[in-house]
């Protein structure tokens, strides 16, 4: 079975960049110690300093869910939503191909 991967594009507002970077670090620590997933990956776009990009591979869309509604995925937004201007999430189906 492919796997499940999530992907974010946050822009952070001028002058947030090493808050946000703090508060999504934080999130990423405190999900891979209560949720089963793979290591998650935060991007910066060299360009635009303030534009970050973000992934992640599940094991199935149940351990998505599971995160998503937590407490801690909640609590984390909630802090991280005075830091941005935007956050666009999406879940991704790996395909499989040769």
């Amino acid at each position: 079975m492919a796997r499940v991967w999530t992907h974010g594009t946050w822009i952070a507002k001028p002058g947030q960049e090493d808050a946000f970077v703090q508060a999504w670090s934080d999130l990423a620590r405190q999900a891979l110690t209560e949720f089963r997933g793979h290591t998650p990956t935060l991007l910066r776009d060299r360009d635009k300093p303030n534009v970050f990009k973000t992934i992640g591979a599940w094991p199935d869309i149940e351990a998505v869910e599971e995160f998503r509604a937590s407490d801690t995925f909640r609590s984390a937004v909630a802090e991280l939503q005075p830091l941005l201007e935007s956050f666009e999430p999406m879940t991704l189906d790996e395909v499989e191909w040769r």
